[in-house]
């Protein structure tokens, strides 16, 4: 299978090159530096698990490369101000918005839509290859950032998590395998995320995280991202020590996400 990450980067590339023709980045600094204060990512989790609860980052998306359409049984409903208003009421902690247009059907809107419909601290869940990137995160309302290693050298993101910094973003360093932990874990955020999908093929094996989570130090935050599609799934991972979580396909293939989210955690979300 060819690698999808490369193609999705590729793309991306052209993405922002328009953007920057549309909007020069000194415009966008600005709508960054005069749109409303950050919310406190890190503050919302570490807030769950000082109340002894789980943390979900719950995710809102249209679509994606290996599921298609998720709303397409429900007649292509899509609200991500409904879908932010349910997740909060359900109990999550952060909500996760995809911005990728080309392969998840998202949109800047699909994110202003979910923050004002809420008053919990929203993720950009994008494909950051350009500076340009964290200050139009910023500029839309985001209050954290996604650093996917691999996707530029490590060096770049080490600079970029200062710019982040500055605007009041949190940064979430997701990795995928051994050598991508080392790398965000040379970071200075506490938001460590394990990826159990290959971005490279798209295939997902939850074990991931339980192979590489005694890598991650007890000061920083690790996440686990995808997979976590059954409470026996969330279950076993919390069993283990997890105690945050991105969740988002398996939420968007429900009629009612929100609901789906507090079945997924029947303990101790709420």
């Amino acid at each position: 299978m060819a690698d999808i990450l490369q193609e999705i980067l590729a793309t991306k590339y052209r993405e922002v090159a328009d953007a920057r023709r549309q909007f020069p980045l000194e415009m966008m600094r600005e709508r960054a530096i005069s749109a409303p204060p950050p919310r406190d990512f890190v503050g919302a989790i570490r807030a769950k698990h000082a109340a002894n609860k789980v943390a979900v980052i719950a995710e809102i998306k249209k679509a994606s490369p290996s599921a298609g359409a998720f709303r397409a049984k429900f007649g292509g409903d899509f609200d991500p101000g409904a879908f932010a208003k349910r997740y909060e009421t359900h109990g999550a902690a952060c909500l996760s918005v995809l911005t990728d247009r080309e392969y998840f059907q998202g949109s800047t809107a699909d994110l202003v839509a979910a923050r004002t419909s809420c008053n919990l601290p929203v993720l950009r869940k994008d494909f950051i290859i350009d500076p340009y990137q964290i200050f139009e995160a910023r500029a839309m309302g985001a209050d954290a950032v996604l650093f996917i290693m691999g996707a530029v050298d490590i060096s770049v993101f080490q600079e970029w998590e200062k710019l982040a910094a500055s605007l009041g973003l949190a940064v979430l360093a997701e990795s995928h395998n051994e050598v991508e932990l080392q790398q965000a874990l040379s970071l200075e955020t506490p938001l460590i995320g394990i990826n159990n999908r290959d971005l490279t093929k798209f295939t997902t094996e939850v074990n991931t995280t339980l192979r590489l989570k005694e890598q991650v130090p007890a000061n920083r935050l690790l996440v686990t991202e995808s997979g976590i599609d059954s409470a026996d799934i969330a279950g076993r991972l919390t069993e283990r020590g997890i105690r945050t979580f991105l969740v988002g396909g398996a939420l968007m293939s429900l009629e009612d996400p929100g609901a789906g989210l507090q079945a997924l955690f029947p303990f101790g979300l709420l």
